[in-house]
């Protein structure tokens, strides 16, 4: 969607929109502390993100690569930089083909910066020479899929700032002028430059009024996380900085600390200034840091993290094609991004219930570069791989994460339990000690309030259900007495396959079963999460290949504790089992005596 869409929908509501900005990281460790950073800063539902293009245009491809997952994986509305620098036409054609195949709608066309260890920005030879030449091609050629946005600058843009005392009244108004241009070629968004003296951003939203500009001005607010990289961007941006503001840092700019707990409370009250007067949207430059931002928006009121809404109880994908997907597999719930990847080639996607029209053709598992951090590998390194005698010793692992003393586990992309498990830790504990191996689970829950902290979605004035779940590895005796004692329980069902593909089962082939769905007012009933035969099928093959892949694979060959966890592999079956009595039913008196 784009992003001038969201903001009128946000407006025609009365409501604040915020927005992050990124920058492409130097290493590929800190792309992937990058992308565990956007994970925790949109759970807060920012209206999009972008992503810087790199001085120079020399982070381009990095740029694409961090555009595409932060919209199809991250799934926040994302906003890739374009800039003119280093790039000729066929380069810029090339990066919005990119974005468009991976349904990406919104851009922010920008000159950009002069080339590394240059003065002034040179026209590249076939190339454009501004961000208003950009701006015209975009149009022409793409028409309107894209949602452009282009930069605002409310001192005036660097090049014609030329002394301390600011731009000329004359080029200032200069500037403004071509603003509008850029607006009039096709742009429906501006963000601004930073800024550190609201009234000029004020004067600057009303001088832009005033020449005819009608499209969202939306301030640029970058915290102050320490004063050498402060004083670095402020004179890199010729930005005025008020007296007072300097005279608060001066005695403090050697307290890191310090200086980051002012920048808080300078970008607060900036904001706060800036929102009394109307203004409806910020922006915050992140620098990839969350806790000033995070602590700005905290005290200007507009978000409280205590309180995490979700549209669904998975996060939703913000791409075109999948925006009205509202159903999916449980089997996925802690690897979104698998399913993500393994379904991106579907041509539609479950809407309303899992019927006939979802196509169960998934897609192998790939792009593990992503999906399988490096940073992840090492969590499940220093916790899991430990010397293993026994069965026993894998109980007590699993065990142990239940119980919360673990953060990461191998069959799962998330960090730790989620809020809803706590309700069943202890049960989870003492079936893992017998021996049932669970990667998966939920609690039953009776029509609890939709803004429920812990199992709360769909927003407010609703009310949510679902049956308990639990999904675990167990040998095969242990399944024999289990399927004995189902028997005499009705209203559990279950599926249970091993690694070659052997079968037992209660429910027929195609039997999909509901054990999520809300009642919200003036709605029909939504049913986000399902347990699906044929998906379970295709789940089984990813579950089972985590033993090795994820665990096993990270002792050195010949390694005992690595024969133990093959063993079971090939050994094991993984079960599916559903308590359908949601209101007294207790999924967990199964595993007694067993």
């Amino acid at each position: 969607m784009k992003v001038l869409e969201k903001l009128n929908r946000a407006y025609a509501l009365d409501r604040v929109t915020f927005s992050f900005e990124f920058f492409p990281p130097k290493t590929e460790e800190g792309v992937e502390n990058l992308f565990e950073r956007m994970d925790r800063m949109v759970i807060h539902q920012p209206a999009f993100c972008d992503i810087t293009w790199g001085a120079g245009g020399s982070t381009a491809d990095l740029t694409l690569d961090i555009a595409i997952k932060m919209q199809n994986m991250i799934c926040v509305e994302s906003m890739m930089h374009l800039t003119c620098t280093n790039m000729p036409i066929d380069k810029i054609d090339h990066a919005l083909d990119s974005i468009k195949a991976n349904g990406i709608h919104n851009v922010l066309a920008l000159r950009g910066d002069p080339p590394h260890g240059q003065d002034k920005f040179v026209q590249v030879s076939g190339g454009f020479a501004c961000a208003l030449d950009l701006v015209k091609h975009i149009r022409a050629k793409y028409g309107d899929y894209f949602g452009v946005t282009v930069a605002g600058y409310p001192e005036g843009h660097p090049d014609i700032i030329l002394s301390e005392a600011g731009a000329l009244e004359e080029d200032y108004q200069k500037d403004l002028v071509y603003l509008k241009q850029k607006v009039d070629a096709g742009a429906d968004v501006i963000i601004t430059q930073l800024f550190y003296d609201t009234d000029l951003f004020l004067k600057f939203y009303n001088d832009c009024r005033h020449i005819g500009i009608t499209c969202p001005i939306i301030p640029g607010i970058m915290p102050i996380n320490n004063y050498k990289g402060f004083k670095r961007m402020a004179t890199f941006c010729k930005t005025k900085v008020p007296s007072e503001i300097i005279a608060a840092l001066e005695p403090i700019k050697d307290d890191d600390k310090a200086v980051a707990a002012y920048g808080i409370h300078l970008g607060t009250e900036m904001c706060k200034h800036i929102l009394s007067h109307g203004i409806k949207s910020l922006h915050l430059y992140s620098l990839n840091l969350e806790k000033s931002v995070i602590g700005i928006l905290q005290n200007v009121g507009l978000i409280d993290i205590t309180q995490i809404k979700r549209p669904l109880p998975w996060r939703p994908s913000v791409n075109i094609r999948r925006i009205k997907e509202n159903v999916r597999p449980i089997f996925w719930a802690n690897r979104p991004r698998s399913y993500i990847s393994r379904t991106t080639s579907w041509e539609e996607y479950p809407h309303g219930r899992w019927g006939d029209s979802c196509s169960p053709g998934y897609g192998t598992l790939n792009d593990y570069q992503f999906l399988r951090r490096r940073s992840r590998n090492k969590k499940i390194q220093d916790e899991w791989v430990v010397p293993l005698s026994s069965v026993e010793d894998v109980q007590e692992l699993f065990s142990l994460y239940c119980a919360g003393k673990l953060k990461s586990n191998p069959w799962s992309e998330l960090e730790g339990l989620q809020p809803e498990t706590f309700k069943i830790n202890d049960k989870l504990v003492h079936v893992n000690s017998k021996g049932f191996f669970t990667i998966n689970s939920q609690p039953a829950v009776n029509g609890e309030k939709s803004d429920s902290p812990s199992v709360g979605w769909g927003g407010l004035g609703g009310y949510v259900y679902q049956k308990a779940y639990v999904e675990f590895f167990c040998s095969p005796e242990k399944l024999k007495s289990l399927i004995e004692k189902a028997k005499d329980a009705p209203s559990l069902t279950y599926m249970a396959v091993n690694c070659k593909g052997e079968t037992f089962s209660n429910i027929g082939p195609n039997d999909v079963n509901a054990v999520t769905w809300g009642v919200f007012p003036a709605k029909e009933v939504v049913q986000p999460t399902v347990v699906d035969p044929v998906s379970f099928m295709v789940w089984k093959d990813e579950a089972f290949q985590a033993w090795e892949d994820e665990w096993a694979s990270l002792y050195p060959d010949g390694d005992p504790s690595r024969k133990i966890l093959l063993e079971i592999k090939y050994s094991y079956f993984l079960v599916s089992l559903v308590d359908n009595c949601y209101i007294e039913g207790d999924i967990f008196s199964i595993f007694e005596d067993l």
